[in-house]
């Protein structure tokens, strides 16, 4: 995916996309659910997002409202060829990264082994029965102190609009219930629910593409 309409997030804006990230999913259900320790939280979020941000530059788009990274989207294109050893290779490394520090951090492995039974909220398997022509929302997140701003429909937008050149479709998933209606809003339907995980449901929502691409001629 490429866009001009925003600003492209690079390495040099790791520290501001960190704690961004880390000031938007503070209370985000997922983490709480996972981390229910506030303290504990406030300590790890940054130091996860952290151990996700080089996979996330090199296999993701992240776009910002500005320089300022007052809003932000991650976004992966299904579309691009990859290599498969690389990627599993790349997840394998981001996954014991992760594990070494949650014991690390909690040497009871209690919040180790909350992210063990969630790991089905993480890691988008369910997207495995959708059609791979798509892009995956992976974050939108807008500081809070600047929401209601317009930045979210802007992100999206550009987002949308990409994928409905392209005849792609979008898929995404949300644990905050209120903000189910936000993209039913932007055209994303309900696909199917994960609620295994105590007091915690995780919505999966795709949104079909508004243009529908001709055949190709022979």
């Amino acid at each position: 995916m490429e866009t001009d309409r925003l600003y492209r997030v690079t390495k040099q804006d790791e520290t501001k996309l960190i704690a961004l990230l880390t000031e938007c999913f503070m209370g985000d259900p997922l983490y709480q659910g996972l981390i229910p320790d506030q303290h504990r939280r406030e300590k790890l979020l940054p130091e996860l997002f952290r151990c996700d941000l080089d996979e996330m530059l090199d296999d993701c788009e992240i776009y910002a409202v500005n320089e300022n990274l007052d809003g932000i989207i991650v976004v992966s294109d299904e579309t691009e060829p990859y290599n498969p050893f690389q990627y599993f290779a790349e997840q394998l490394y981001s996954t014991l990264k992760t594990n070494a520090f949650l014991i690390k951090d909690d040497p009871s492995l209690e919040t180790f082994f909350n992210f063990l039974r969630g790991r089905d909220y993480l890691n988008s398997s369910w997207t495995d029965e959708l059609d791979e022509n798509r892009l995956h929302i992976i974050y939108l997140a807008v500081r809070p102190s600047c929401q209601g701003r317009g930045y979210a429909k802007q992100l999206m937008s550009a987002v949308l609009d990409c994928a409905d050149r392209k005849g792609l479709l979008v898929s995404l998933e949300t644990h905050n219930p209120k903000n189910v209606g936000l993209y039913r809003h932007f055209g994303f339907s309900l696909f199917e629910t994960i609620d295994h995980y105590p007091d915690l449901v995780q919505y999966c929502m795709v949104r079909q593409s508004k243009v529908r691409l001709l055949p190709k001629a022979a």
